[in-house]
Parts: structure tokens; C-alpha cells; sequence
């Protein structure tokens, strides 16, 4: 009968290290897959908001970049109306080694001021 006692004690004992062992490690599993899974989610909902938030960009800089070369066309109808001097551009090109065009601009930013044109181009 004390047989029969202890190993019933045994049985009990080995049933409680099942019960109380392997539903702890389930949890824990399901815990990291859960984890896991969220870390997952929340990777692809910000990859869907950074791609939207750029496609927005995007068109923001399309926007300004297309106003800005408007605006920069307008510039350069308005500077292609000021008179400057050929001796002016010369006179800049051999001074500043710089080439004819950019001799032209800055003078014509100038309003063919020779003087401001040569101060602008040294700073």
C-alpha cells in the first residue's frame, strides 16, 4: 500500500512539473509570435504612410520646381531686355576668368552697372 502511495505521490508530482512547465512555455511562445507579428504590422503601416507621405513630397517639389523655372524664365526675359555693353562683358570675362554668359548675367543683374556686376562677382 506504501508503494502504491508513493507512487501515486510521483505520478502527482510529475503531472503538476507537466502542467505548470509546458503552459508557461506556451504563452511565452505566443507572446514573442505575437510580438513578432505587431513589429510586422507596424512596419508595413508606416512603410504604406512614408510612401504616400512621399508621393506627396513629390509633388510639392514637382510644384515648386515647375514655379521656379517659370519664375526663373520671367527672371530671364526681364534681364534679356536690359542694354549692357559688349566692352562691359569683355572687360568682366578677362578680369574674373569667367565665361561670356555668366559675364552677361551678372551684368544684366545689374542693370549694366559694370561696377556692381565686378563687386557681385568677387563676393
Amino acid at each position: 500500500a506504501n508503494m502504491a502511495a508513493e507512487g501515486d505521490v510521483d505520478l502527482e508530482l510529475e503531472a503538476d512539473e507537466n502542467c505548470t512547465g509546458k503552459p508557461v512555455e506556451k504563452p511565452r511562445k505566443h507572446d514573442s509570435g505575437a510580438a513578432d507579428l505587431e513589429r510586422v504590422t507596424d512596419y508595413a503601416e508606416e512603410k504604406e504612410i512614408s510612401s504616400s507621405d512621399l508621393e506627396t513630397a513629390m509633388s510639392v517639389i514637382g510644384d515648386r520646381r515647375s514655379r521656379e523655372q517659370k519664375a526663373k524664365q520671367e527672371r530671364d526675359r526681364e534681364l534679356a531686355k536690359v542694354t549692357i555693353k559688349k566692352d562691359d562683358v569683355e572687360l568682366i570675362m578677362t578680369e574674373m576668368e569667367i565665361p561670356r554668359g555668366v559675364a552677361e548675367r551678372s551684368l544684366r543683374e545689374h542693370m549694366g552697372n559694370l561696377v556692381e556686376a565686378l563687386i557681385a562677382l568677387t563676393d
